[in-house]
């Protein structure tokens, strides 16, 4: 199964890619792939996901075929073959 997932902002400046393609056999929910990236792009677990909720929500819009996460299953959405991840970081300070 190919997945698609493309990467904006200081995601795409760390990890030195703007898209990986992830062969996920068997299916996998989002979260899952999440897991997957950051088992390969390891410097992005410091920015993709918040340091006390271990969640990328909080830091990241997360998209499947242009739909933001909220609007489906969250992390528990199920992706399927040929399917866009995008996540673009979120600026905010304090």
């Amino acid at each position: 199964m190919g997945v698609k997932v493309r990467m904006l902002g200081v995601l795409k400046r760390i990890s030195g890619k703007d898209e990986i393609s992830l062969d996920l056999s068997g299916g996998a929910n989002l979260r899952e792939v999440i897991e997957r990236i950051l088992e390969d792009i390891i410097g992005l677990k410091d920015i993709l996901l918040d340091p006390e909720l271990k969640d990328p929500r909080p830091n990241t819009i997360i998209l499947v075929n242009g739909k933001e996460i909220g609007l489906l299953d969250g992390l528990e959405t199920q992706i399927k073959d040929g399917d866009e991840i995008v996540l673009i970081p979120v600026v905010h300070g304090g």
